[in-house]
């Protein structure tokens, strides 16, 4: 695992800073892990995120439904994975995971370690990003390239 870059977030137009670079990393069929504990800020760092593709439509956090999917104006999508109510690994499979990243969909995963072990066989090169909470509204974002043999 390779640190890209590391940043404190203090504000909302912080973390539309660091969705808009880190847009500019994730190409198509691009897999961004999203790390942090709850409240760290991660579903809120994915519409800034969808903001800085383009996407105008409300995000919103699929933790009932674990998947959304939004068109790219450029073209694609962006897939939002939430799999903290994921049953089981495998479960992935059966939210058009593998298709979407065969699509050439950049996808945002949050809860990954649900997930480990079919996220290790189906995307070995992906981007990490840890949101720690340093206060109430303070975040520290590390940004990683993750290469797995």
């Amino acid at each position: 695992m390779r640190l890209l870059f590391a940043r404190d977030l203090h504000t909302l137009s912080d973390t539309s800073a660091l969705a808009a670079e880190v847009a500019l990393s994730l190409g198509p069929g691009s897999l961004l892990l999203l790390e942090g504990d709850l409240g760290a800020g991660k579903t809120t760092f994915v519409q800034a995120l969808a903001r800085a593709l383009g996407i105008t439509r409300a995000v919103t956090s699929p933790t009932f439904v674990l998947a959304n999917t939004y068109p790219i104006p450029s073209g694609g999508h962006l897939v939002h994975f939430d799999l903290y109510r994921l049953a089981s690994p495998e479960g992935l499979y059966d939210l058009g995971f593998t298709e979407a990243l065969e699509a050439g969909d950049r996808l945002a995963v949050e809860w990954p370690e649900r997930a480990r072990r079919v996220l290790d066989a189906e995307a070995p090169v992906r981007y990490r990003l840890c949101l720690t909470r340093l206060g109430d509204t303070d975040r520290r974002a590390e940004f990683y390239l993750e290469e797995r043999p």
